[in-house]
């Protein structure tokens, strides 16, 4: 049995004190205390320095289970139980959802907290980051899958892994077809007529024409310098599983349907002379060109694709499925959003937009070092700063703009100071227009501090 969480959302474990008051909510759930003692072993987990996966600590009565900035699918411990955190967000007002209870308004109270409920399109958002090449170079470790765990029953609607790797592989593969395939050598039997090209396959030759007096075949084995080689084989066999899973789940990937399809007509002719039989073995041999860099990405999550299917394209279409624990870094796949809607909205000032500036140890997420916009930015995937905002991260944008290299960077003086900027999410009022011009007249200042300023932006959910 599984534990539905959202995100930045919290669930008690109570003991319960007879068979009777055993139950479950969407707030908590209480158990006898054979089954209490087992979340002894469960741990709060991390995924990076910055996120953990989820939160686990013990009150002095109940255990508290809190969900941080990731989404994904992890075993509890030895409890048997599952932990699943769905990507919403709950833009409310807390604080006046606090005042209309009080006020006796608890009818539309609980409306207005339920419509400011979004579900995040991470599809949407993923696909965007993909479609540009500066943000796409940086999804590395944006998703964690542990390929050594049991395996978590779950329905195939709560499936967040397998639309993600998709999305991942298909636009990938998009720019691999549009750069053209890879050419390569791959052997060919053959039984040739009146000539012999490569080796004579002695066994084969025997068996195939000497036998049954065909004098002037010789049964040969060569190499061919073209596209049906292994790799582009097994791309292909990875298409075909996406397809099937595609036109399966139509109704599940929703408003991103038309745009994957679009990336599968796109993709799909460049295969028609490319073969899908390969053994899974016959990957082990290859060795990766630094020339195709998309290669080696595309193998990497195809080979994920795969494995999540079992290799067998039947299981595709299943209402109920398994999956390995995983997890998906939404802080990070915030930045990279912000990031490549920078880049797409300052097209002709790309190049001074710096993704992850490092210096001395430490990586801003955003240096703009046009010489007009001049600023610090930190992608911050907290709510907190619709109502308010919070000191740490403050004090952090402003120590990277205290730094000797930046300072270098954008030629500023000592007399100086650098605007610092925090972009979080939005869900209502947030910014789509991310130009520099548009940043610059919309930001707000935040009060308690100089030249500190904020602005949200809005990200893509499902209606």
């Amino acid at each position: 049995m599984g534990i539905r969480l959202s995100e930045h959302k919290s669930y008690w474990i109570r003991l319960a004190e007879s068979e009777g008051d055993v139950k479950s909510s969407l707030e908590g759930l209480t158990v006898l205390s054979s089954d209490f003692m087992n979340y002894d072993s469960v741990i709060s987990k991390r995924f990076n320095n910055s996120s953990h996966r989820f939160l686990f600590e013990k009150k002095e009565s109940y255990y508290e289970l809190k969900a941080d900035y990731c989404i994904g699918v992890d075993w509890l411990g030895r409890t048997n139980r599952s932990i699943y955190v769905e990507p919403k967000i709950n833009n409310s007002n807390i604080s006046s959802f606090i005042k209309a209870l009080e006020d006796e308004e608890v009818e539309n109270a609980e409306q207005n907290s339920q419509n400011s409920i979004f579900e995040l399109d991470y599809l949407k958002m993923l696909l965007e980051v993909t479609s540009t090449s500066e943000s796409n170079s940086e999804l590395e470790g944006l998703v964690q899958i542990d390929w050594d765990s049991k395996q978590i029953p779950i329905e195939q609607k709560d499936d967040k892994l397998t639309p993600f790797l998709i999305v991942r592989f298909l636009q990938i593969l998009k720019m691999i077809v549009r750069k053209g395939l890879k050419k390569g050598y791959y052997k060919v039997q053959e039984n040739l007529n009146n000539r012999i090209k490569g080796k004579v396959l002695v066994g084969q030759h025997i068996k195939q024409n000497i036998l049954k007096n065909k004098f002037t075949s010789t049964y040969c084995e060569y190499q061919v310098f073209d596209i049906d080689h292994t790799e582009n084989r097994f791309l292909k066999k990875v298409l075909d599983f996406v397809v099937s899973y595609v036109e399966s789940h139509k109704l599940l990937l929703k408003e991103n349907l038309q745009q994957i399809q679009e990336t599968i007509y796109y993709c799909r002719p460049a295969f028609e002379w490319v073969s899908n039989t390969i053994k899974e073995s016959d990957l082990k041999n290859i060795k990766h060109n630094p020339f195709y860099n998309d290669y080696k990405d595309a193998l990497k999550i195809g080979s994920y694709i795969l494995k999540r299917f079992a290799y067998n394209i039947t299981k595709t279409s299943d209402q109920k499925v398994y999956t390995p624990p995983y997890w998906i870094d939404m802080p990070r796949l915030f930045e990279l959003y912000v990031y490549n809607k920078m880049i797409e909205h300052n097209s002709k000032w790309k190049k001074e937009i710096h993704f992850q500036f490092s210096t001395y140890g430490n990586a801003l997420d955003i240096l703009v070092s046009h010489p007009d916009y001049q600023m610090v930015i930190d992608a911050k995937y907290k709510l907190k700063y619709q109502t308010g905002h919070l000191h740490q991260d403050i004090r952090q944008v402003a120590g990277y703009s205290r730094l000797t290299k930046i300072r270098e960077k954008l030629h500023v003086g000592e007399d100086r100071n650098i605007n610092c900027l925090i972009i979080y999410p939005d869900m209502i009022n947030g910014e789509v227009d991310l130009s520099l011009k548009n940043i610059h007249q919309r930001m707000q200042p935040i009060e308690a501090y100089y030249n500190i300023y904020k602005i949200g932006v809005k990200l893509p959910f499902i209606n």
